[in-house]
């Protein structure tokens, strides 16, 4: 019934947006991992929508991207995962580090997210693996975000107040270098991220 809403934020809270149009503001649930994506309150922003309407209730989900939309539908398809379990699983860890996990068939990682048990995790790898798919749009965000194996930095680091495009920019010219390095290829995923979480917020200094 609603593709998106094209309007003023004037709104942004955990899990949480307003945005007016033409006078008319609307109160949607976005997962944390989509704030940032956002535009800040008072700029122009396109949102899309997902519309959950039963007896008890009316609810209005919204995503940066129609990537991100795509995500939490298939999050839909596992048994279990309602509507605000979705958005919390989004919430908890970026749309491309979730796939990255699930090709991976790490149940470990599945299990820590909040929100996701041990037999939700088992159901996620089962219906989810290999058919979460992001599409490569051109000005996608998620695109860049798909791309890199280090999008939970840029998320940490435009948390802090940093420039998601500037952050961008820095973490692809300092991957480009460090992967050059043996030392660095040697750490785990962990360390890796420590390391350029360190390095950005230098750089960014």
């Amino acid at each position: 019934m609603f593709n998106s809403l094209t309007g003023i934020i004037t709104g942004k809270f955990p899990k949480q947006v307003f945005i007016d149009t033409n006078g008319v503001e609307w109160d949607l649930c976005v997962p944390d991992s989509n704030l940032d994506m956002l535009p800040p309150v008072g700029n122009e922003a396109k949102i899309y929508t997902w519309l959950q309407h039963t007896d008890q209730l009316m609810a209005l989900y919204g995503f940066a991207s129609a990537d991100e939309r795509s995500v939490f539908l298939d999050l839909l398809k596992v048994d279990g995962v309602g509507p605000k379990g979705a958005v919390k699983i989004m919430s908890a860890v970026s749309s491309a580090r979730l796939m990255d996990v699930l090709e991976k068939g790490d149940l470990e990682m599945l299990e820590k997210i909040p929100g996701v048990g041990k037999k939700t995790a088992g159901k996620l790898l089962l219906t989810l693996k290999g058919k979460l798919k992001l599409r490569e749009e051109e000005g996608s965000v998620v695109r860049v975000a798909a791309a890199s194996p280090y999008s939970d930095v840029v998320t940490s680091l435009v948390g802090m107040g940093y420039d998601k495009r500037l952050v961008e920019q820095k973490v692809a010219q300092l991957v480009e270098v460090l992967t050059n390095e043996a030392d660095f290829a040697g750490k785990s995923q962990k360390e890796r991220e420590d390391i350029l979480f360190r390095r950005v917020i230098v750089e960014l200094a």
